[in-house]
């Protein structure tokens, strides 16, 4: 009996593109950025869509496929990085003139890619756990109210982790919570403004793909990768 495929091509594309934001966000970080009296890092273009991206995730195809995009975004960052500090570290040709930026780009801190990676897992998981909760809560009702609430605890989680153990010391603490609070407000406002969008690509989903996930009964272990 020819065993059934166990995730479609709109998942497969949304997984793809979840992975590049992930990337693209670790490069764009690399550029601070003014706006108004708003001083930030040129990731919050991209970064914000991942979310985006994690909340369609669940709420078409639920949790349990959502964990698996999670997982493999991770991967591809962690090997990204790898290359990258890996290709640093390689000497430079005496005729290129371009070593400083390129370090600047790859040569990521030990500190800061930790910082980066254990963030990305909790403020993920987090989000797509909350996602998932509340639509069984609210019988699949309120999906604006639960992609905005999903976004906050997930980005909340993401910054208290990121910016005191990525900059603590380097950024004073009196500060730090500001930083940190800018960082949550902006994404989240990101996210509101993108739901119009959000909300007729969760629809087109569900009805192209014929399915709308609830997530009884299951473990939300996050490392059970392979239960699909």
């Amino acid at each position: 009996m020819k065993k059934e495929p166990c995730v479609s091509l709109p998942f497969m594309l949304l997984g793809m593109l979840f992975c590049v934001c992930l990337i693209a966000a670790n490069l764009l970080e690399t550029k601070q950025v003014t706006l108004g009296p708003l001083e930030l890092t040129a990731g919050l273009i991209v970064f914000p869509v991942s979310y985006i991206i994690n909340d369609c995730l669940v709420e078409v195809w639920g949790y349990r496929k959502t964990r698996l995009v999670i997982w493999a975004g991770f991967l591809m960052n962690f090997l990204f990085v790898l290359f990258g500090v890996a290709a640093d570290a390689l000497p430079a040709a005496p005729y290129w003139k371009g070593e400083e930026g390129f370090h600047a780009l790859f040569g990521l801190a030990p500190r800061i890619a930790a910082a980066s990676f254990l963030a990305f897992l909790a403020g993920s998981f987090l989000n797509a756990y909350v996602m998932s909760r509340m639509k069984i809560r609210d019988g699949g009702r309120r999906f604006s109210l639960r992609a905005i609430a999903s976004t906050v605890a997930g980005e909340t989680a993401d910054s208290v982790i990121f910016f005191p153990l990525a900059l603590g010391g380097v950024v004073p603490w009196s500060v730090m919570p500001a930083i940190m609070l800018t960082q949550v407000m902006l994404k989240t406002l990101y996210e509101i403004l993108a739901l119009p969008v959000t909300v007729r690509v969760v629809r087109y989903m569900k009805r192209t793909e014929g399915t709308d996930t609830f997530d009884s009964n299951i473990r939300y272990n996050i490392f059970k990768i392979k239960d699909l």
